[in-house]
């Protein structure tokens, strides 16, 4: 070839890398400038505030590839910006760390952040033991909603407790060795795990095995990421449904003869470590150990107004498709009452109205946010924002709505009501225990990033 013709391709293929070049810095400005009115549409709507668990970024190690973003299952939680990743929704963060995994310089991580100011977050150590030495927190009721962290914790919990019984080996025979409260992931892993051990426990729960999983809607993906029960073995899927999840804690249940008494309520729990005496709806139990695993939503929150106690009043909803033809009121703006609204709304001939106190919905998944956006365009649902229910009738619910200065009434027909706005936590009973809280100002040693991401 001649020299004027390898000049020629040179020079083309240099035009052609400065315009992919510029069309690239372009796409990345585009990009940025999105991601950057998202996280203003964020900090607008308040869901740039994590509830739990969320990411953090080192921008100082962060070398913008963008693998967080792409590991990421919930839609809008990181974005980048001039080559570094930002948190923008962290309130839908849900706490699955694959971004943490996926970063391959580790300038990401996922969990609690600082707790040593939060008021709804007791203190635990390392070991997940309590400011009351002999209580271990497991599960939800520590921060994390995630069923693999609670199977973990739960475990983790009673190798501790059977690790310290090894070292005491003398033990009176009237108490037992552990008390588990609740039954949900936490509760079952520990009590699974007491019974490899040939502890001698009990398990109680105010519900059925499950925990707050039964709470999910009807159909409900829940992600798992794999995880080992004891006794049972590993979880390998990604993703249950919500029925299998529990037709498979009910199998285990039943083929480990896992012992648990319900409906029993914790009412107080007193004493000391090796000498506990728990006061429960179905009398008193002694033990030496305890493991609280409660969850954090408690019994469901009540609104507190005239009607309330109709049977046409309910707090969950198990079958939508058992609801066709009524006109229903969903209250609450959280994930569980979007998705419960949609569920019913999709059920032909029904009338679906949701009435949340806030001015928007602004803590929901981007899946979940997306979805109800639509159904409100198309009519299949109406939203009464900035509204409160002040009365339930036989046939009608009765309502505030702000509007502004102004406040106005209004009275809609109704058969059914749901109440999906979360469940009163169990923190005055644990305060009551003795269990310190961040807010507190503790200076017991508090969990470490490996305690909190239990990997």
């Amino acid at each position: 070839m001649e020299p004027s013709h390898w000049l020629f391709v040179c020079a083309a293929l240099a035009v052609l890398f400065i315009a992919l070049a510029l069309w690239q810095r372009a796409i990345d400005r585009r990009h940025a400038t999105r991601v950057v009115a998202e996280i203003h549409d964020a900090r607008e709507r308040g869901t740039n505030r994590a509830i739990a668990q969320h990411p953090t970024v080192d921008p100082l190690q962060c070398i913008g590839c963008g693998s967080c973003v792409a590991a990421c299952p919930e839609e809008g939680v990181l974005g980048l910006v001039d080559g570094i990743a930002h948190v923008i929704h962290a309130s839908r963060c849900v706490g699955h760390a694959h971004c943490e995994v996926a970063c391959p310089v580790g300038a990401i991580s996922v969990g609690l952040g600082d707790i040593t100011k939060r008021p709804d977050i007791p203190i635990v150590r390392e070991n997940l033991e309590s400011t009351v030495p002999g209580i271990y927190v497991a599960g939800e009721l520590g921060g994390i909603a995630l069923i693999r962290h609670a199977v973990l914790q739960g475990t983790r919990a009673v190798e501790d407790i059977a690790r310290q019984l090894r070292e005491q080996p003398e033990r009176d025979r009237d108490l037992a060795d552990l008390l588990v409260v609740g039954a949900g992931p936490a509760g079952l892993s520990a009590s699974l795990k007491a019974i490899e051990f040939g502890l001698r426990h009990l398990t109680i729960d105010q519900d059925e095995a499950g925990g707050t999983i039964r709470k999910y809607p009807r159909r409900k993906l829940t992600l798992t990421q794999p995880v080992e029960i004891p006794l049972y073995g590993r979880l390998t899927k990604h993703e249950y449904m919500k029925e299998d999840l529990l037709r498979l804690w009910e199998g285990i249940v039943r083929d480990f003869q896992v012992p648990i008494r319900r409906p029993v309520k914790l009412l107080s729990l007193r004493g000391e470590k090796h000498a506990f005496v728990a006061e429960t709806s179905a009398g008193f139990f002694r033990s030496r150990f305890v493991v609280l695993a409660l969850g954090r939503r408690g019994t469901p929150r009540r609104l507190g107004v005239p009607g309330e106690e109709s049977d046409k009043v309910l707090y969950q909803i198990a079958d939508a498709a058992s609801y066709t033809g009524q006109r229903i009121l969903v209250v609450g703006g959280g994930d569980s009452a979007v998705e419960a609204a949609m569920g019913l709304a999709s059920q032909p001939g029904n009338v679906v109205t949701i009435s949340y106190r806030k001015q928007a919905f602004f803590r929901l998944k981007a899946r979940n946010d997306e979805r109800v956006r639509d159904f409100m365009a198309k009519g299949r649902i109406r939203a009464l924002f900035s509204s409160e229910v002040t009365a339930i009738e036989n046939d009608s619910v009765t309502l505030r709505a702000e509007d502004g200065d102004r406040s106005r009434e209004i009275r809609i027909p109704n058969d059914h009501v749901f109440v999906m706005a979360g469940g009163e936590p169990p923190f005055a009973l644990l305060r009551e225990i003795g269990l310190g809280f961040g807010a507190d100002g503790s200076n017991a040693p508090i969990v470490g990033r490996a305690a909190v991401s239990v990997s």
